[in-house]
This record gives C-alpha cells, sequence and structure tokens, in this order.
C-alpha cells in the first residue's frame, strides 16, 4: 500500500499542538492504520468453531470470507500434524508421501462428488452430516477430551486451513 503524504501535519492530543511529520513517518503511520483496519476486518468476517451454521451437514457460508488456496490445502491435508487425511484417506493426487490409510473412503475424485459446503461440513464436523463417523471435527474447539492442557480450547485447524483443503478437495477430480 502506498500513500503519498509529505509533510501532512500531525495533532498531537496530549499537549494540542500540530506538528509536521515528514513523509516516511507519515506514510508508516498510515500503513500502521490501514493494516490495523484490515486485520480488524478479517477478524470480523471469520466465523468463531461455536457459531458455525450447519444445514443438513453442509457449512454454506466461508468461514473466513475469503476463498481457500489450494495449495496451501494441499500442505495441510498431507502434514501428519495438522489435516492427517492421509491417516485415513487415500489420495491419487500424493504419490510421494506414504502409507496411505484405507479407514475413510478415497478422495481421488472427490471434487466431483461433493459441493464445497458439503466438504467444508465435512471437514468442520463429519458427525453433522454421518452420524456415528469416527472422523473427527477439525474445526470445533469444545466438547472433546484433549489429552494435553496446552490445546483446550483450540480446534485442530483455523478456519483459514479449512477453507484452504476444502479448495485442495475441489481439485481432487477423477
Amino acid at each position: 500500500m502506498n500513500l503519498w503524504l509529505i509533510d501532512a501535519p500531525l495533532v498531537d492530543y496530549g499537549t494540542h499542538k500540530q506538528k509536521s511529520v515528514s513523509g516516511g513517518r507519515m506514510r508508516n503511520i498510515f500503513t500502521i492504520a490501514a493494516v490495523s483496519v484490515l486485520s480488524v476486518t478479517t477478524a470480523v468476517a471469520e466465523t468463531a468453531p461455536g457459531n458455525v451454521a450447519f444445514e443438513d451437514g453442509s457449512v454454506m457460508a466461508s468461514l473466513t470470507g475469503t476463498a481457500g488456496d489450494a495449495s496451501a490445502g494441499r500442505k495441510t491435508f498431507m502434514n501428519r500434524k495438522l489435516g492427517n487425511c492421509l491417516a485415513c484417506h487415500t489420495n491419487d493426487d500424493m504419490p510421494e508421501q506414504q502409507f496411505h490409510g484405507e479407514v475413510g473412503p478415497p478422495l481421488t475424485g472427490v471434487g466431483d462428488r461433493w459441493e464445497a459446503a458439503e466438504l467444508r461440513g465435512i471437514v468442520v464436523n463429519a458427525k453433522m452430516m454421518f452420524d456415528g463417523t469416527i472422523m473427527p471435527a477439525f474445526y470445533i474447539d469444545s466438547g472433546y477430551e484433549r489429552p494435553l492442557k496446552k490445546f483446550d480450547g483450540k480446534s485442530i485447524l483455523t478456519a483459514q486451513q479449512v477453507e484452504d483443503v476444502v479448495a485442495y478437495l475441489l481439485t481432487l477430480k477423477d
């Protein structure tokens, strides 16, 4: 972001005196202010785990208000400490990864079988769509036992990671 303000007056409200600020410092002040506003806007747009609305197991609205990044979603999907999706699912898109699980359904072609809202609902909390499933809920922050206290009140994935995984899953076509 470029703001081209040079020698703009700055009021010091503590002393009510007007000061002149060099262009470089003024740009920094406005850049910091703009980033702060954007951060607040992003935080407001994110849906908290306890506020996710399900409709027949689907989550219709994006959790972040931003499109997911399929490349980042692929990394989350294969990360054994985050999504760990390969522990239960096979995925022909990841032949370089070892030890694909066979507990859950194969995910090759999943982008042809499900819509984004359905996939989002499954990743957020598959139990809302499939009664009795053993798939973990990746975006809840309560109602489960955590063996380590440092994870209490935290979801496995962030809202953006959920959106990224959904974007990646949508790329998996037959």
